[in-house]
């Protein structure tokens, strides 16, 4: 006789089944033809006992973590993947407040019932992004990836999520964390910064823009009195209210603009934060962001850890682990990420 739990685990992917069945039927002619992927129900996560209780508006609250990521098709797998590690390490999961940004023309209503069925007590909220306000200004890059108009959302997050949120650890869908978020988004910002992120001034910093850029005397005096390095814009601390009261999505915006105008830069939606934000961000220690497990933006190939502890992988780049392992061709770090990862593989579904 199967054990009760076991039919019960069994009753729910049944019933998940049946009403992704019926919101395929429901949904638009081209909705219809998405493969939808089922995940597992994730492990529930407690807060420990010195946790701070949230104050009535929770999804507003001071002494919540709050969380911004962008919601794909295409990447969901990786987005499960992240907010189960940071459930899991968090000495306060309970208190971790999610902000969650797909497309507008995305199916909410999918999205919604995937995350709640992985994480039945998360606290979530989700904000439709309007692409078209953005898509006259990407410009073509060197990976097709990049050139996807959600990956702009970032610029928009001040005016999307509640103007009473004033600090948000924002994470892109392609990484883990394997220490608690409370630290990462406890980073001071000091008196002026906007936003803080690791630095990596070892870059060379003069190749994320064109010779054009750096040839036109105006545009080349930019970083004048800055010391401009490059940073990952996939991890961030930003300060919300210090955002919009400096209109940074405008300024930001325009620089996109004169992209159109003359070509100034080559990778996707980096140069502009590079431009309005490098030399003015406050430090995070690199274990933040182990960058760079995915490859370049050409091949993918396998990378190492940098050197030092790692509080958080990130497999920017071409090269995806979830791709990887499911062509059998993994790299070495990718068996990093496969712990997190929630997908219900056939197999499973039928034992």
């Amino acid at each position: 006789m199967p054990e009760p739990h076991g039919h019960l685990h069994r009753h729910h992917l049944l019933l998940l089944l049946f009403l992704l069945i019926t919101a395929i039927n429901s949904a638009p002619a081209s909705a219809a033809t998405t493969n939808y992927q089922i995940f597992k129900e994730a492990p529930q996560f407690y807060n420990s006992p010195a946790c701070p209780s949230l104050d009535t508006n929770e999804m507003c609250s001071h002494q919540a973590v709050h969380v911004a990521m962008t919601l794909d098709a295409a990447y969901l797998r990786g987005s499960m993947a992240a907010i189960l590690s940071v459930l899991q390490h968090s000495s306060c999961p309970q208190n971790i407040r999610f902000h969650f940004i797909p497309s507008s023309t995305a199916n909410h209503h999918h999205l919604r019932l995937t995350i709640s069925h992985s994480f039945p007590s998360l606290k979530f909220q989700i904000y439709p992004y309007d692409s078209s306000k953005v898509s006259g200004l990407i410009s073509t890059s060197i990976r097709s990836a990049l050139d996807c108009p959600l990956n702009y959302a970032r610029n928009y997050l001040a005016n999307l999520l509640p103007p009473c949120l004033s600090r948000v650890v924002y994470l892109d869908s392609d990484l883990v964390l394997v220490d608690d978020i409370a630290k990462l988004a406890a980073t001071p910002l000091g008196d002026r910064s906007v936003l803080a992120a690791p630095e990596y001034c070892n870059a060379n910093f003069t190749s994320y823009f064109t010779p054009t850029f750096w040839s036109n005397p105006t545009l080349s005096l930019t970083f004048a009195g800055r010391k401009a390095c490059y940073f990952n814009t996939g991890v961030m601390v930003i300060d919300l209210q210090r955002w919009r009261q400096g209109d940074y999505t405008t300024k930001i915006i325009e620089w996109m603009e004169l992209q159109k105008r003359m070509r100034i830069y080559e990778l996707g939606s980096l140069p502009p934060f590079l431009l309005v934000f490098a030399g003015n961000i406050a430090p995070v220690d690199h274990r933040w962001n182990q960058h760079g497990l995915g490859g370049d933006n050409y091949r993918g190939l396998c990378r190492n850890l940098h050197p030092g502890p790692v509080s958080l992988l990130h497999w920017s780049g071409k090269g995806k682990p979830w791709v990887r392992l499911d062509a059998n061709r993994p790299c070495p770090l990718d068996a990093l990420w496969a712990p997190y990862d929630l997908l219900q593989t056939p197999f499973a579904l039928e034992s």
